[in-house]
């Protein structure tokens, strides 16, 4: 028989890949990960031809991760290949095999919640998890992020069961190759364990020594032949980021802004239960607070973004399911009991409704990934294209998943003068940038244009009340 544990587990997993298929596309930020896991793939050990090499980016990464999730496609995308498939599937099968690591994480750090708070609230934030938005759409991506998110689920289900030598590897490879700031998280995680003497400090140093040294030199050694020079991946992007404090160039928030934005949005409606369960369930605060104390300092860092505090969710969860446990057995006990009981029930809707709102909005969120798509529509496959990937572009789903046709040419050069002749030498010119397009009114037409998400609008009058507005956002220019 099919226990109600797998079923929640299931419905994790649709959820899942339900989120691939709507949003097939990925962004800027996930580019060089779908990149090097294409590459890795297509030209293997032809390095010369990667993507990093001909486009490099501000700040180096490692391909420790991208090789794990090209070694364990490998298998079905050779597959899809011999059966004559777009090469696009390819960019489902990497991204459901990153999204099923996650998974495994978050199975396993659901298993030590269910030892250490019970099969009904292990179950409880999973279900909670999987009608959120924001973790289970990031789960699939190729962040640097995820990866380390994977190793952190791992970490946080060694540190529940007190394996302390596995949790401080685990953080090791998740803090040096991955995401640094994770010392401050996965730290406070450490030293409460080393104040309440469930570790001493001699066991650390035995364990971080030996670790450090074959972690550190793991990707030096990988990283350095994949960029030809020696570099440690995640030391260059520390430096850029913390010392330097360049990450602020790409924009700032206000300090507060993880608790007033980042956390409502990604927690939803689950977000007035994290307080209920941490005063109804005092043993969640042990894993909670060190969570938000983590955010609360890295907010001191000018740049934000929703996704460097990704790994809080899970254990926020964890509270609100404590939450819901807690007032469904006494909801029997007075009318307020009640009522709190079936507020904490519904508000899985409320959950449901803001996914599937956010859903919505992301799967019209990708005009250059729509774009190249149309221009493999509109032209056949013999024709002799050579089109120009703009910026915009670029950064809004286009990755060489999607560039199908092998005669095809595909130019991503930046800073190309709009209009110039290096740019009138294209066949076929794919921007995002409406205020271009006059300058090559006489010599190109326009094919096509994406329409994409703009805004949401509010109109008291109409029902549903709430719109979602799309406008032109990007458009195919093919020379005459």
């Amino acid at each position: 028989m099919i226990s109600s544990s797998n079923v929640v587990e299931l419905i994790v997993i649709l959820v899942m890949v339900g989120h691939v298929f709507v949003c097939p596309y990925t962004k800027v930020e996930e580019s060089f990960n779908i990149q090097a896991i294409h590459d890795i793939l297509f030209h293997r050990t032809n390095i010369s031809q990667y993507d990093h090499l001909q486009f490099p980016g501000v700040v180096p990464r490692t391909f420790l991760g991208p090789l794990v999730i090209a070694a364990s496609s490998f298998p079905p995308v050779g597959f899809t290949q011999l059966l004559g498939c777009s090469k696009f599937v390819a960019q489902y099968i990497v991204r459901l095999a990153l999204g099923n690591l996650v998974l495994l994480g978050l199975f396993m750090f659901s298993q030590a919640v269910r030892e250490k708070f019970g099969p009904v609230t292990a179950k409880l934030s999973l279900i909670i998890t999987a009608t959120q938005f924001h973790f289970m759409f990031y789960m699939s991506r190729t962040l640097p992020n995820t990866f380390a998110l994977v190793l952190v689920l791992f970490a946080l289900r060694s540190w529940l069961r007190q394996h302390h030598r596995l949790f401080l590897w685990q953080s090791g490879v998740a803090i040096l190759v991955f995401r640094s700031e994770l010392a401050i998280f996965l730290g406070i995680l450490l030293l409460l364990h080393l104040f309440h003497g469930r570790i001493s400090f001699v066991t650390i140093i035995k364990t971080i020594l030996p670790a450090g040294v074959v972690i550190l030199g793991m990707t030096v050694l990988v990283d350095s032949l994949f960029w030809g020079r020696w570099l440690w991946p995640e030391g260059e992007v520390m430096w850029y980021n913390t010392i330097l404090n360049k990450s602020a160039n790409w924009g700032t928030s206000p300090f507060m802004w993880y608790f007033l934005s980042a956390l409502p949005r990604a927690l939803s409606c689950s977000m007035f239960l994290v307080p209920i369960g941490l005063l109804l369930s005092p043993r969640t605060r042990q894993l909670v607070l060190p969570a938000l104390m983590f955010v609360f300092i890295y907010s001191f860092l000018p740049h934000k973004e929703l996704r460097f505090i990704i790994y809080v969710i899970p254990v926020c969860n964890v509270a609100a399911a404590e939450a819901m446990h807690k007032v469904w057995i006494n909801r029997g006990k007075s009318s307020f009991q009640a009522m709190l009981c079936l507020v904490s029930v519904l508000h899985l809707l409320g959950n449901l409704a803001t996914t599937g709102m956010f859903l919505y909005t992301s799967h019209s969120n990708y005009p250059g990934g729509e774009a190249l798509a149309r221009l493999h529509q509109i032209e056949p496959l013999n024709a002799d294209v050579h089109v120009h990937i703009d910026v915009a572009a670029a950064q809004t789903g286009i990755t060489r998943f999607g560039q199908l046709y092998d005669n095809w040419r595909y130019n991503k050069t930046e800073d190309l003068a709009p209009g110039g002749v290096d740019m009138l030498s294209f066949t076929h010119i794919i921007t995002g940038d409406p205020s271009h397009l006059p300058l090559y009114s006489n010599t190109h037409t326009t094919v096509a244009e994406v329409v994409s998400f703009n805004r949401v609008a509010f109109n008291r009058d109409k029902p549903p009340f709430l719109f979602w507005k799309h406008s032109p956002k990007m458009w195919i220019l093919k020379r005459q």
